[in-house]
């Protein structure tokens, strides 16, 4: 009998039989029984066959997220939607459809939606009835070859401009339906395959953007970056995530990477000679941390594993696969690596994962290590010297990540003139030129101010980070990217800061700024005005990473945009008059007092810091 004689009633019968004794034997150490008895009909919600009735493999086994969600369907539990377009096509074949509709030149709709970001495009409407295209970026790393290409893609196929966004990443707009293919072809032509950069899947590896040239750094993490985007790449099951995932490497540079906001975050250690032991020789490690998701008002904590570099991949493949097989299907605001840590402790989900790994996790005690020095918040603008001798780098100042084409080929020659044509991206939206000769720098400046651009930045926009904003993407409650040019404006203006500080603004609660971890960080939403509503934000302050972590506390809520830069005058002005010294950073300010104290202390006036 062939599985479309079975009836439906059959069908689901088999089905769960053997999804329940599955879940027995994965429990007690054993064979999973379809990998004993051959393929079953893998079934979607309404008992039909997946793919007219075959099993869906990957290798000849099942898929994973497919075995994963019977799983959750012999429980009785029902499927987020998005888990249901991945039951029943394959997002990793999608190439195809994408290409008949740029033929038609139509747009995806439905669940099509949803499966192209497998792709890296993402139908934005109604903010824009148009494709943004993100990429992979191993480590933030762009020759100026690719960062030139990418220039002329978004110019012939888009909207004339790129983005640098948080995760040291690049992305371009306003590309229509007919052109996707272009894109994602002209892409893969320059070496950049951006599959997974959308939807449930690991975004691009970030790590330290100063890697291999910062005279502070521990460890160099560029090839770390590297392996593990390809082995992503050339690993399906890696695609099979219940949500996304994010993963960072950082080396201890003088430019943070924001790791503990990381799903996994891998930060450089050291054990000197005094603390050494058999098992843990002097030297540098990685203590691995789980996760972070500051959205979620969450950093990464340690999971006392520490990893010699060589086993940070295979440590990762493990914990990846553990969210894979474990993560929650059912709920997307609980699907995501932090829930599943909640829900089991890390001694529990360390166990599991042991079942995907060649060597025993390597656990160690906080007290035997050192970490590095701080960041230096400045670090990502202005001229900066490298570990080589005679050469420096710049950090290149963009309007809240912003470049024209035209100013990307500008970079681009300047990287080729009086670089070694390397280019690194920061999650503090700009980019880095490096290996600049010191005896270049004059005429480096000078290039620099042609495109339009700047090489130092005022103390407020080194601190500026904004998301996409509500004229490019539908999620946005306010134009966040236009508001922050009229905060800098504003402040600049009127302030004189000699500390920098970080202003994150961010559309919606996914927080692609991050704004519970800035100095101060607005979150968009719409503001009742009359019988209409409104742009504004509420507002954050006292958020911090690193050794300093820590979620900011909401100070006001229900702020219209257009009062947005007095009010973050009058917040910054009462910083400048009762902080303790001159030293005194912001984000210290304001843990040390109370909001009500804070939020009493804007009411008084406070003297007039002229702009000289």
């Amino acid at each position: 009998m062939t599985d479309q004689e079975f009836t439906e009633e059959q069908k689901q019968y088999l089905q769960g039989f053997a999804t329940g004794t599955d879940l027995f034997r994965n429990a007690n150490g054993l064979k999973p029984l379809a990998g004993l008895l051959g393929s079953l009909p893998v079934l979607n919600q309404a008992g039909n066959g997946v793919n007219s009735g075959q099993t869906v493999t990957v290798g000849g086994a099942q898929r994973p997220d497919i075995y994963a969600q019977d799983q959750t369907l012999a429980l009785g539990k029902k499927l987020c939607n998005e888990e249901k377009f991945k039951r029943d096509s394959n997002p990793l074949e999608v190439w195809d459809a994408i290409s008949e509709r740029a033929a038609k030149g139509v747009f995806p709709k439905g669940a099509d939606v949803f499966l192209t970001k497998y792709e890296g495009l993402f139908f934005v409407a109604p903010a824009q009835d148009s494709f943004m295209v993100r990429l992979r970026l191993a480590a933030g790393i762009v020759s100026s070859h690719q960062f030139r290409g990418v220039a002329n893609l978004a110019e012939n196929f888009g909207g004339g401009y790129c983005h640098v966004t948080t995760r040291s990443n690049l992305q371009f707009r306003e590309i229509p339906a007919k052109h996707a293919m272009d894109v994602l072809m002209g892409l893969h032509d320059l070496g950049i395959i951006n599959r997974g950069a959308g939807a449930d899947n690991i975004r691009n590896i970030t790590a330290s953007p100063t890697a291999g040239i910062d005279p502070q750094e521990w460890i160099d993490t560029r090839a770390l970056a590297r392996q593990m985007h390809h082995y992503i790449l050339n690993h399906s099951e890696m695609f099979c995530l219940p949500r996304k995932f994010n993963i960072a490497f950082d080396g201890g540079g003088t430019i943070s990477t924001v790791a503990d906001t990381n799903d996994i975050g891998f930060i450089a250690v050291r054990i000197n000679d005094k603390q050494a032991s058999p098992a843990f020789p002097s030297g540098v490690y990685f203590r691995m941390e789980l996760g972070g998701i500051t959205g979620h008002k969450d950093f990464s904590r340690s999971s006392g594993v520490l990893l010699r570099a060589e086993q940070c991949v295979p440590a990762a493949a493990a914990v990846l696969k553990t969210f894979i097989a474990h993560g929650d299907r059912t709920d997307r605001k609980k699907a995501r690596l932090k829930y599943l840590l909640d829900s089991w402790g890390f001694d529990q989900f360390l166990e599991k994962a042991q079942s995907y790994l060649s060597f025993p996790w390597p656990l160690f005690s906080e007290e035997s290590i050192e970490v590095p020095s701080s960041p230096n918040p400045m670090a990502h603008v202005d001229f900066h010297p490298q570990k080589q001798e005679g050469f420096c780098y710049v950090g290149v100042v963009l309007p809240v990540g912003k470049m024209t084409c035209n100013q990307m080929r500008g970079i681009a020659k300047i990287s080729d003139q009086f670089g070694s044509g390397d280019l690194r991206l920061t999650v503090w939206q700009n980019v880095l030129i490096t290996d600049i000769k010191n005896e270049d720098v004059p005429l480096v400046k000078i290039e620099i101010e042609k495109l339009g651009l700047h090489w130092s930045a005022t103390h407020i926009r080194a601190g500026l980070i904004a998301c996409t904003g509500s004229k490019g993407c539908k999620f946005s409650a306010s134009d966040t990217k236009g508001h922050a040019e009229i905060i800098a404006q504003h402040l600049e203006s009127r302030l004189k800061m000699d500390q920098p500080v970080n202003i994150h603004l961010t559309g919606c609660h996914h927080s692609c700024a991050q704004h519970y971890i800035g100095d101060i960080g607005l979150l968009g939403i719409k503001v009742p005005q009359g019988d209409d509503t409104v742009d504004g934000y509420t507002i954050f302050v006292g958020g911090g990473h690193g050794k300093v972590r820590s979620i900011a506390q909401e100070l006001f809520k229900n702020v219209p945009a257009n009062v947005i830069p007095d009010t973050l005058e009058s917040i910054l002005r009462c910083y400048l008059q009762h902080r303790l010294n001159p030293e005194q950073r912001f984000f210290e300010f304001a843990q040390t007092i109370t909001i009500e104290n804070f939020r009493t202390l804007i009411q008084e006036p406070a003297p007039l810091v002229e702009v000289k």
